[in-house]
């Protein structure tokens, strides 16, 4: 189960004590570089940002890219609550490839930020799906592309895998990165990996506390859903490192955000965090694993909160028109955006000769 809610809260509380320590000026300095590298000046480029009604409510959606006759990705983001808003700057040279969407979905974010908590209505994976299927549809009028790349990070898997597997005719290709495989309390090797870490480092009160959760997770509240992500992330070291040096700069240095703003994504990730429990009675194998896309899953070696052997064995059941699997070395959790360059290489190496010119383009 991927939820680094907690974890990303946490972060988002050290981002925000970084003035008290005198980093407000390096901070404007460096979120000035990086609103320079984030312009698109190309005669085909696209760089728009803008709040779309969606599902009853206004949705903050980001599209930007070099040439609009790129395909079309549309990122799923993580968390759940985890905006990718902030991650430009690490992923600009995808978008010299792709022409790139980002949406903050309903709860989080931009999108969070724009009403309150109460204004956002149902936050429930059956009315993300929804959104998310709208979000395609605006996607696709708005750049006139037939079909687009769904690339879906680690929470946003769930609900990618979803929509790659009922509406194919919408989706060109499927990429999955730490992607999340629910096979209804059946496999625990994220918490027996993380079992094993805390009696390797003698943490005899965190051992504890997760051996008293129990193997299954449709069985945790969302209090333990959290404090099991608090943990995991914590105890594996490709995996915090990331969460800080990446996530976390990203997120204090980006040109997108305010301080205030900020404050709000931490917010929202709590506000989402319920959503792992109604997640955990999900079943991939039971769902079917017949897609009608290429299907593509790209996974941290290390990844402590979806493991790639998990991953690696539904994709090995997967029937699809082309399939691959692949491994990120150096990488647990975040592989996409720790290693964005390698990234890069295996959509370019795997995904891009899939799709045909009128698939995923305009």
């Amino acid at each position: 189960m991927s939820n680094t809610a907690l974890a990303l809260t946490s972060a988002l509380a050290l981002a925000l004590a970084a003035p008290v320590a005198g980093a407000l000026g390096h901070r404007a300095v460096v979120r000035s570089r990086n609103a320079r590298l984030l312009r698109i000046d190309s005669p085909n480029g696209i760089d728009e940002q803008r709040f779309v009604p969606i599902g009853g409510i206004e949705q903050w959606i980001s599209i930007r890219g070099e040439d609009t006759a790129n395909p079309v990705m549309l990122e799923l983001h993580g968390g759940p609550g985890a905006s990718h808003a902030a991650h430009g700057p690490r992923t600009r040279a995808w978008e010299e490839h792709f022409t790139v969407v980002r949406w903050d979905m309903r709860g989080t974010g931009k999108t969070l930020g724009r009403s309150d908590a109460a204004a956002q209505g149902e936050i429930s994976l059956d009315r993300l799906y929804e959104d998310a299927l709208e979000v395609t549809r605006y996607v696709r009028a708005r750049l006139g592309a037939d079909r687009v790349v769904l690339v879906a990070h680690s929470f946003g898997s769930v609900v990618g895998l979803r929509l790659a597997r009922r509406h194919p005719g919408l989706y060109a290709a499927y990429v999955g990165t730490d992607q999340n495989i629910h096979a209804a309390g059946r496999d625990d090797s994220a918490r027996a990996g993380l079992l094993a870490r805390l009696r390797a480092a003698g943490k005899r009160k965190q051992l504890a506390e997760v051996e008293a959760m129990g193997a299954d997770p449709r069985t945790w509240t969302t209090a333990q859903h959290a404090a099991h992500s608090r943990i995991t992330a914590t105890t594996e070291p490709l995996t915090f490192r990331s969460m800080r040096s990446v996530v976390l700069k990203s997120l204090w240095f980006s040109p997108l955000h305010t301080l205030r703003e900020l404050g709000a994504l931490g917010r929202g990730m709590k506000l989402s965090e319920p959503l792992l429990a109604e997640a955990a009675a999900f079943d991939d194998w039971a769902d079917g694993t017949e897609f009608d896309l290429p299907f593509f899953v790209f996974q941290g070696e290390a990844d402590p909160f979806t493991p790639p052997s998990l991953a690696r064995r539904y994709v090995e059941d997967v029937q699809a028109p082309a399939k691959a699997f692949a491994e990120i070395p150096d990488a647990g959790h975040f592989a996409a955006l720790r290693h964005p360059d390698r990234f890069l290489t295996l959509l370019l190496t795997h995904v891009t000769p899939t799709l045909t010119a009128g698939g995923a383009a305009g």
